[in-house]
């Protein structure tokens, strides 16, 4: 609480509440916060998504406080901004957590309207080290030098600002969380899903693919695994994206044996990961990205689904040893790994209990949220 007795009042904000699960920080963080802090979630009425335009989901029984806003040249990551901000940042506010980048218009936006007294707190996800040109390079270097302190969703992310103009400032290492009321082991919800599929429960392996359908998520060297594995197996790719001409023509090959589910909303997610017998995450890095974080690892960890990653970017860090991890370029590497993995159910369950056991200690939300609050806390009292 503040030297008065009230409760701190924070404020975070990101185009991603629209979505009801993203909100899950804020929701936490109220409830860690108890009545000690106050919290605020700005979020879009309405946003462009990758896979699918998404409103303003509500979400029952939700304790922060929700302020739907517009947002405008939504469909621009770099460009776009909020509208009707100026009558939210009016009140006051200890803390405003800003879940933009630091380098486009949204950031330097809540940047220049946060109040003066208030910290201020990115958080960010770039892991490669990229020279912005104007105004974008100048919106960073404003943001850094406006902000108490910053939060990085993963330590590639950290190695990758310590070299740039957020050096001085302090900072937390924080990954995503993940949601251990809906993503859990479900065994009657894999069955049911199999068998909307089209699949008997009893069968070969399936291999499991969660994610956006692009070349940087590795779904051509998947492919190739799987046209190169001699082992019996089903495979399961969850998703959309460009690539599912491609998937869908590969898939035609082997008939029954291959299922494509698109269109699948987050909430149903954990439906089709407990239809799987194991996950694979064969991301590849490009010039211009590497794996930031890899929201489905966590979910399937969450799940009781084994894990078989590549090595790009965050994943190493995020799986640690709760799973496998194959270099990404190294093919007969992955065909090893994947063999052995669909030849040994002991050691799928050994790997089951390792990611459980990870997603309940590092990665469940309430867990995230005590740690931001710890890191604002200790900015507010410096």
């Amino acid at each position: 609480m503040t030297a008065a007795g009230h409760p701190r009042c924070l404020l975070t904000i990101a185009h991603s509440y629209c979505v009801a699960l993203n909100r899950r920080l804020a929701h936490e963080m109220a409830r860690a916060g108890g009545e000690r802090w106050e919290v605020t979630a700005v979020a879009p009425r309405f946003f462009p998504g990758d896979l699918r335009p998404v409103p303003l989901e509500p979400q029952p029984g939700e304790l922060c406080r929700v302020e739907a806003v517009d947002v405008h040249l939504s469909r621009i990551p770099q460009l776009f901004f909020y509208g009707g901000l100026r009558a939210v940042m009016r009140e006051r506010w200890d803390l405003v957590h800003c879940w933009e980048e630091p380098y486009v218009v949204a950031g330097g936006q809540i940047a220049m309207m946060a109040p003066a007294a208030s910290k201020l707190v990115f958080y960010t996800f770039q892991n490669i080290a990229k020279r912005y040109a104007p105004p974008f390079s100048t919106i960073e270097r404003m943001c850094a030098k406006r902000s108490a302190g910053w939060i990085a969703s993963g330590e590639t992310v950290a190695q990758t600002q310590f070299g740039r103009c957020w050096s001085g400032k302090p900072y937390r290492v924080m990954p995503l969380g993940v949601d251990l009321e809906m993503f859990h082991p479900d065994a009657a919800s894999g069955r049911a899903t199999r068998a909307l599929l089209g699949w008997n429960h009893e069968g070969p392996p399936v291999v499991g693919f969660l994610g956006r359908f692009i070349e940087a998520k590795g779904l051509a060297l998947m492919m190739r695994l799987l046209d190169e594995t001699a082992v019996p197996w089903r495979a399961l790719f969850v998703g959309g994206g460009p690539g599912e001409p491609a998937l869908k023509q590969w898939g035609s090959r082997y008939g029954d044996r291959v299922r494509i589910a698109g269109g699948v909303p987050h909430d149903r997610v954990p439906e089709y990961l407990n239809a799987m017998d194991l996950l694979l995450a064969p991301s590849q890095t490009t010039a211009g990205w590497r794996e930031q974080f890899g929201r489905m690892l966590i979910e399937a960890f969450a799940c009781g689904v084994p894990v078989l990653a590549s090595d790009s970017g965050e994943i190493p860090y995020v799986v640690a040893d709760a799973g496998m991890v194959v270099g990404e370029r190294d093919e007969t590497g992955w065909r090893h790994a994947l063999a052995d993995l669909l030849e040994s159910p002991a050691r799928r369950a050994e790997l089951s209990a390792r990611g459980l056991d990870r997603a309940h200690a590092l990665y469940a939300w309430p867990v995230i949220a005590r740690r931001h609050l710890e890191f604002f806390d200790e900015l507010l009292a410096g």
